[in-house]
């Protein structure tokens, strides 16, 4: 496999890190944004990386941010790296840093929610569902089970939060802290980018079961799609052709990860808390090879080798 990346170190200010990615100040209209290959699960950021994972998430928002662009403005400038190279020379000594992980965005303040679109009953939403009948104390109908199609999808706002678990809110909750113009057309844009996906998977042969969008305002006020788009790690994608409601569906994510871990909880020999315990070379292998058969599909064609 390929080296990985477990955090970028470029001669630019920092302006901050998450669970994985560096985003850079690149001059007071962009910001460079770096994908490593860290992951997380449960909450904890693990000790080992996964190949190639960074160079995946970047490109499939890349891939996302072009077709999407007769959908909905976004922040997207390039995840070419000749072309972050030309405007940024004094990377050229960090190619190894930013080929293929590297995107180039317009730099926005980030809408304080996370724009969640549930089109199948998973996760949080299954589980609050399942005790009453509610998704963010909103009723849905009765006698779904899990995985169950919501028709029409269900745009579900989340707030952020720096540790831990986003908590779901209501859209009025949402449209109180915002506006209800803004938190309309937060509503609207999500669904409307959820739907394009959705269709575009749909031929690939993937359920996006859910997803998780970020919005953020430019200079001038105007909304922008931000940060990643339709990607593993922001998504539930599922294989169509294994599709069974009433059940947890397989996922092209890090499921191999998370079942391992899964595992040793249960055994009582993890308590789900840092620090993580270290992971075998198979999952390790098993979690990378599942996030590029998601770009494969995805976009029809296999990851560069020198993305």
């Amino acid at each position: 496999m390929t080296a990985v990346l477990t955090e970028s170190r470029l001669p630019l200010p920092l302006l901050r890190k998450g669970k994985v990615r560096e985003v850079y100040e690149v001059d007071p209209e962009h910001l460079l944004l770096v994908a490593s290959d860290r992951v997380s699960a449960f909450d904890v950021v693990m000790s080992q990386a996964i190949p190639r994972k960074g160079a995946v998430l970047t490109q499939i928002s890349a891939f996302w941010f072009d077709r999407l662009g007769s959908v909905v403005n976004t922040h997207f400038v390039t995840a070419r790296t000749a072309e972050i190279l030309r405007r940024l020379p004094q990377l050229a000594q960090h190619r190894d840093q930013i080929t293929g992980r590297a995107m180039l965005v317009r730099r926005t303040l980030p809408v304080p929610f996370e724009c969640v679109v549930r089109g199948y009953l998973s996760g949080s939403a299954w589980k609050e569902y399942r005790e009453s009948g509610t998704l963010a104390g909103e009723p849905l109908p009765q006698g779904l089970v899990e995985s169950s199609r919501l028709e029409p999808a269900i745009f579900s706002p989340a707030t952020k939060a720096e540790a831990g678990h986003d908590i779901n809110v209501t859209f009025d909750a949402m449209a109180g802290a915002l506006g209800a113009g803004a938190a309309g057309k937060l509503r609207d844009l999500s669904l409307a980018v959820y739907a394009a996906g959705r269709d575009h998977a749909a031929t690939r042969g993937i359920i996006i079961a859910d997803t998780k969008f970020e919005f953020g305002r430019d200079s001038r006020g105007g909304l922008l799609l931000i940060d990643e788009v339709l990607t593993p790690d922001s998504s539930r994608f599922w294989p169509a052709d294994q599709y069974q409601p009433g059940r947890s569906q397989p996922s092209f994510d890090k499921q191999p990860l998370r079942d391992y871990l899964t595992l040793l909880k249960t055994a009582g020999q993890w308590n789900g808390e840092a620090p993580p315990p270290p992971l075998p070379p198979e999952v390790v292998e098993a979690t990378s090879r599942r996030y590029l058969e998601a770009f494969r599909l995805l976009t029809g064609y296999d990851l560069p080798g020198d993305a």
